[in-house]
């Protein structure tokens, strides 16, 4: 195939969606353009849903089992914690999906526990065909395999880096998927060590601070997930903290690219990449 996630030449590196928490409901059936808004789910539902994330750190996505659609059984919820040292990831089932309006966004809890990490492959095909005609085979090939670990979500942004992929709870994001990225990817994270080809970030930091931790990880060979923090301050070099009491500074650079649509069908809009330009220990 070709189109914008095949001919551009991005770098994948410091691009990952931003979300400190994310909260994951599963919806059956077609996704429109604005997938909360744009599905079986209850618009009205889905808007308040974005109302109440704003300003949380919270980013709700919908999700669903790769090729099965059972609409009238009890919806799977995922509640993911992104932060290193505190990561976590509680499900649950809901039968009516206005049950989460009971949530405080603020600190929100849910369900119970569960060890088994998940990986989430957009293709929300209305929202960038690139994504269904990309993702969909990833992800309904690797559900042979690993199901009940993955799953289709929503828009999870930068499709123009289609196939793209979310994993939980760590919030490590992938890019230019293919299947043997994707299944190191998630093998990798039972096994508690990251997969670095097609990492875009973890959704915890900014893009600056993304690209800062990424920085370090590739100077360290570091492959723990949970090994280093990031600490932003304006203006100032990114710190980043290895678990062991090690901290370096990172200078990160902002650069202009040239305009490419963001996703398919859209006008070209400018854009820019970050990456380290400085790094040295403290």
């Amino acid at each position: 195939m070709t189109g914008c996630a095949a001919w551009l030449a991005e770098p994948v590196a410091a691009t990952a969606p931003t979300a400190v928490t994310w909260l994951c409901l599963e919806q059956p059936g077609p996704w429109g353009r604005k997938a909360l808004l744009e599905s079986r789910l209850d618009p009205a539902l889905g808007a308040e849903l974005i109302r109440r994330s704003e300003g949380t750190g919270v980013r709700v996505l919908l999700v669903r089992a790769p090729g099965r659609t059972e609409p009238n059984r009890p919806r799977r919820v995922f509640l993911a914690r992104t932060v290193p040292g505190a990561t976590s990831l509680h499900t649950t089932t809901l039968a009516d999906p206005r049950e989460l309006l009971d949530l405080d966004f603020t600190d929100p809890h849910l369900g119970e526990p569960t060890a088994e990490p998940l990986l989430l492959i957009c293709t929300n095909g209305r929202r960038d065909r690139c994504c269904t005609q990309l993702g969909r085979p990833i992800a309904e090939e690797l559900d042979q395999g690993f199901r009940p670990s993955i799953w289709e979500c929503s828009h999870l942004g930068g499709h123009r880096f289609a196939p793209t992929g979310l994993l939980l709870p760590t919030g490590y994001s992938y890019g230019r998927l293919d299947l043997a990225i994707a299944q190191a990817a998630l093998l990798g994270a039972r096994k508690g060590v990251v997969e670095t080809v097609g990492l875009r970030g973890r959704s915890t930091w900014s893009r600056r601070g993304q690209a800062a931790e990424l920085a370090v990880r590739e100077l360290l060979a570091e492959l723990d997930p949970d090994a280093l923090s990031v600490f932003e301050e304006q203006d100032e070099p990114v710190r980043v903290e290895h678990l062991d009491g090690r901290r370096w500074l990172v200078e990160v650079a902002e650069r202009a690219l040239p305009a490419a649509p963001a996703s398919c069908g859209e006008e070209p809009a400018p854009r820019s990449a970050f990456a380290a330009i400085g790094l040295r220990p403290v």
